[in-house]
Formats: C-alpha cells, sequence, structure tokens
C-alpha cells in the first residue's frame, strides 16, 4: 500500500493528458496507416475498404505530381532550414557582441514569430507579386523606383527556383526564434573558457573556432530539428501565398487536394503517412540522442 500510495497520486494526475494523447495522436495516427493500406478510394462508399498493404505507399511513387511535390519539399527544406540557421545565428553573433537597445532589437526579431503563417502568407503574397515594370508591386516595384530593375524576379511563380523563393517568408518568420536559441547559447559559454583560450594564444575567430562554436553543437541541433518538421509539414503558409497551384505543390497541399477535391481518403491516408514517416526521420534520431546523452550524464 506504501508503493502503490507514491505512484498512484502522480498516476491519476498525468492519465487524463495519457488518455488523450493515447486517443487523438496514436489512435489517430494507427488510423490513418490503417485507412493508407485499403482500396477506399471513394469517400462516400459505405463499404469498407479492403486491405492491399503497401501498395498505395508504392503506387503513388509512379504519379507525376507526387514526385513533383516531393522535390518542391526538398527544395523549401533546404533553403529554409539553412537560410533560417545562418541568418538566425548571425544575428545571435551581433547581439551577443553586445550593442544598444538590445532588449528592443531582440523584440523586433521575435516579433515575426508571435504572426500566424496565414497572415504571414497572406503579407507575402503581395510582397512576391510577379508583375514586372510599371505594373510591378511590393519587392518588384522597390527594384524598380530604386534602378535594380535586373532583380526583378517571378518569385514563387518561377518554375524552377519558385520553391526557394516560397522559403523566403519562413525564413523571415522563424529567424528571430532561431537568433534566441543561439543567443542563449553564446550567453551560456562560460567567460572562463573564452578567457583561457585567448591566453593560450587564440585569437577572437579562434575563440569562437574552436571553443564557443562546439558548445553550440547541442542548440544546432536542436534548431535543426525544429526546422526540419515544420518546413516538412509546411501548408498554411504555401496555401496563403499560391494556393493550391501545381508549381508550388507540397506532400500537405497534395493530401489537401487528394481528400476534398478529388475524394479519395486511402491516397491522402497515404501522403499523410509519408509525412509522418519524414518528420519522425528528424525527431527519432534526436530523441534517441538526447536519451544517450542523459545517460552518460
Amino acid at each position: 500500500m506504501t508503493r502503490v500510495r507514491r505512484w498512484l497520486p502522480g498516476l491519476l494526475l498525468v492519465s487524463p493528458s495519457i488518455i488523450l494523447i493515447a486517443v487523438f495522436v496514436y489512435g489517430l495516427l494507427g488510423w490513418n496507416f490503417k485507412l493508407a493500406m485499403t482500396d477506399k478510394h471513394n469517400e462516400i462508399a459505405e463499404i469498407p475498404g479492403r486491405f492491399v498493404g503497401l501498395e498505395n505507399f508504392t503506387g503513388i511513387w509512379g504519379e507525376e505530381r507526387w514526385g513533383l511535390s516531393v522535390r518542391h519539399s526538398i527544395v523549401f527544406t533546404l533553403v529554409f532550414v539553412v537560410g533560417a540557421l545562418v541568418l538566425g545565428w548571425l544575428l545571435a553573433f551581433l547581439m551577443e557582441k553586445g550593442i544598444r537597445a538590445e532588449g528592443g532589437f531582440r523584440t523586433v526579431y521575435l516579433f515575426p514569430m508571435a504572426v500566424s503563417f496565414i497572415a504571414t502568407g497572406v503579407v507575402w503574397r503581395w510582397l512576391m507579386n510577379s508583375a514586372t515594370g510599371e505594373h510591378a508591386v511590393g519587392l518588384n516595384r522597390l527594384f524598380h523606383y530604386i534602378g535594380l530593375d535586373f532583380l526583378q524576379w517571378q518569385w514563387f511563380r518561377d518554375p524552377d527556383w519558385g520553391m526557394a523563393a516560397m522559403a523566403i517568408p519562413a525564413v523571415w518568420q522563424m529567424s528571430g526564434y532561431i537568433m534566441a536559441l543561439f543567443l542563449a547559447g553564446f550567453r551560456g559559454v562560460p567567460d572562463e573558457l573564452r578567457e583561457a583560450a585567448r591566453v593560450d594564444g587564440c585569437g577572437e575567430w579562434g575563440v569562437y573556432r574552436h571553443v564557443v562554436l562546439p558548445m553550440l553543437r547541442p542548440v544546432t541541433l536542436s534548431a535543426l530539428i525544429i526546422l526540419g518538421h515544420i518546413s516538412l509539414k509546411v501548408f498554411d503558409l504555401v496555401v496563403a501565398v499560391s494556393g493550391k497551384q501545381i508549381i508550388t505543390d507540397v506532400p500537405a497541399t497534395f493530401m489537401w487536394t487528394a481528400v476534398y477535391d478529388s475524394h479519395d481518403p486511402a491516397k491522402g491516408a497515404t501522403i499523410a503517412s509519408y509525412i509522418v514517416l519524414s518528420v519522425v526521420i528528424f525527431v527519432v534520431p534526436y530523441l534517441i540522442w538526447n536519451a544517450r546523452k542523459g545517460n552518460r550524464s
């Protein structure tokens, strides 16, 4: 009874959360994977789909649109992750050097995080308008005013690099958050280690290369995981900027059209399963690394 009294109050406290997570997270994930392994390609039919195994998972790779959406997602992920990491690190580096009104700058950099991707997309849809010349608006209009017409671009309507342009609003929105992570990492490096490196003959760049940057690896990994899983399941930003256009198609928008336009629940569940698996590729290695690190400490 003594042992029961020790763990029972804690179990009762967290049991509602455990039940809700089990039902609405893992339960729905299991239902989605089950649906993806059926031939239920008509949501109106009342008859449950017949089990077909991995047929939907392999067959979707034969669709041109799926391959295009995957390529777009890869381009978006690379530009978004690299851009947010580099810009966030640079902002944190400048802030770490000590500037006046640092609190104000931090607020300005973090403000985009308070805006939803929908609102960001609406604003950037106007900024990245593809009209050029006298009819240009947004950034193209600015380039026209200052005599830099050669910088005018089709932005997200460009058939080759449209998804790279689509990542710009996401970089703008998330770089402030990454800045905060790196700034905390910079401030967490003890001054004694920096001074010891300087005594050993390291210049300022050497201090950052051999002392500061290695200690920022956990922060960099955390930022990479956060940005990676956001980019792989991006949907609202793309829809707000360009709508459901093939030229900016990503797996999440393809899933939306498969379910609500084509009325194909099995295909939509298959795409959703791939999105979940792609996120798992980012998250699970981090969890394993974090658990091993905790065991070593």
